[in-house]
């Protein structure tokens, strides 16, 4: 990286993803995606929450500006390293309306025939199989939530098939005649499909530097149940529904919005109007402003 620094000579340097070369001799702008390497370590591998709470430490230090998702990393980094706070910028993401966008008819046919799902309603979880996602809590949870229901439907883990092995225990633990899907990843035309013609979306995270799959999900019109925890308050506003991470929380919340159809079309109409407020245009304006103060001398 440094060669080609010295080879461009740029005004700036933005690196986005905690690390920075130490003798850039540029002004440096470096992006922080979350604080959770600090306030949940255990939920990485112990060598990566080493290396980006070090990273995160050296630009604070070092950096001329920070870029962070949301207010609640600031608060968070704010406890953990010094840096002025006009030093920081909180750039909230945007959503792709391209590629998330209420589902048309033909877009949910062709997906519940992809993966088997018939008429059946479903629950949907999109992301990441890792611990912070919190997704064994999730599994448990849906078989409580569904207990004697007539139509209990299917669960939907879609997305990488990650690290943590306390899923598979956990589907392995459901009982017969209730369904759970691994699709693994899914294309990007299907993702519509998934997350708004899902009755509830479940995300019930440990917590976020932002939240995205929160957002997309509001854009496709989902009714979305997540936490509170860190920064998903600041993209679900009073547009999702809320749960306390802990399994038997998450099966109360859960069953309560699978049996109330108003109180789900009401989330998902709010989710629309909220998700409006979030574009990559705002983003990266923020971004360019935060080169331009970087390069100002001094």
């Amino acid at each position: 990286m440094l060669g080609v620094v010295r080879r461009m000579r740029p005004d700036v340097l933005h690196c986005p993803h905690y690390t920075q070369p130490l003798f850039a001799r540029v002004p440096t702008v470096v992006t922080v995606h979350d604080a959770t390497f600090f306030t949940e370590p255990h939920l990485h591998s112990p060598i990566k929450a080493r290396f980006f709470r070090a990273a995160t430490r050296v630009a604070a230090r070092r950096a001329t500006r920070l870029v962070v998702p949301s207010q609640a990393t600031w608060r968070e980094l704010a406890k953990q390293v010094r840096i002025p706070p006009d030093h920081v910028t909180v750039a909230a993401l945007g959503v792709d309306r391209a590629v998330f966008h209420p589902p048309t008819q033909g877009d949910v046919g062709r997906l519940r025939q992809s993966l088997g799902l018939g008429d059946d309603r479903f629950v949907a979880f999109l992301g990441t199989i890792e611990p912070r996602k919190n997704v064994a809590a999730l599994v448990r949870a849906w078989v409580r939530a569904v207990d004697g229901l007539a139509s209990p439907g299917a669960l939907v883990l879609a997305g990488a098939q990650g690290w943590d092995d306390a899923v598979a225990a956990a589907i392995a633990d459901v009982p017969n005649g209730l369904r759970v899907l691994r699709p693994g990843y899914l294309p990007l035309t299907d993702l519509p499909a998934l997350l708004g013609a899902a009755t509830v979306v479940a995300y019930p995270s440990l917590g976020e530097g932002f939240g995205l799959p929160v957002l997309e999900a509001m854009a496709c019109g989902a009714t979305v149940l997540t936490t509170r925890r860190l920064a998903l308050p600041e993209v679900g506003g009073d547009a999702v529904a809320y749960t306390e991470p802990e399994e038997t929380a998450i099966a109360v919340a859960l069953r309560q919005l699978l049996k109330e159809e108003s109180v789900r079309l009401k989330l998902g109409e709010a989710a629309l109007a909220r998700a409006e407020q979030f574009t990559w245009e705002r983003c990266a304006q923020l971004h360019v402003d935060t080169y331009r103060a970087a390069a100002e001398p001094g």
